[in-house]
């Protein structure tokens, strides 16, 4: 008998972002910080708000950029969440523009997600860091004048 994981949406992250500080490069990469300003969280089982400071590092050779980013959440109750959040985008990837009913989760032609891991010892959240998400992530906005990273996280069933 074989077993297949299902998906179950949990909330959406709204990270507002700086432009990349460039930091350098080498023989066919490019590496960059970009800031991480503020921010919401919200969906069925979390609520927040993206605290400015954190930031997402990133490493991009050849094609394939593999993101890292860390940053606080402050749910509704007060509780400080951390994430981590690691991942990977890249442009060129099969694929038809996705849909979350009639929310376009997903442009096509591009690969963007993540896996982001929470830790907190509030016993309301606690959940958080014992499970396994994936994020399904897309920016909105300029790149060049500040745009939101949006991180829509499913728990893996």
């Amino acid at each position: 008998m074989s077993f297949t994981p299902s998906l179950t949406y949990a909330f959406e992250i709204r990270a507002a972002v700086a432009p990349p500080l460039h930091i350098g490069h080498g023989d066919g990469e490019r590496t960059e910080f970009t800031p991480i300003t503020g921010g919401t969280v919200h969906g069925p089982r979390l609520n927040g708000t993206v605290l400015a400071g954190g930031g997402d590092w990133s490493n991009t050779r050849g094609k394939v950029c593999e993101l890292e980013a860390r940053y606080l959440i402050r749910a509704d109750d007060g509780a400080v969440i951390d994430i981590v959040n690691r991942g990977y985008y890249h442009e060129g990837a099969g694929g038809p523009d996705q849909f979350d009913g009639t929310l376009k989760v997903a442009q096509a032609g591009v690969y963007f997600r993540t896996s982001p891991v929470f830790r907190t010892d509030a016993p309301a959240h606690r959940w958080l860091a014992g499970t396994v998400f994936v994020g399904l992530a897309r920016a909105e906005g300029d790149p060049e004048r500040g745009e939101h990273i949006v991180i829509r996280c499913f728990t893996v069933d």
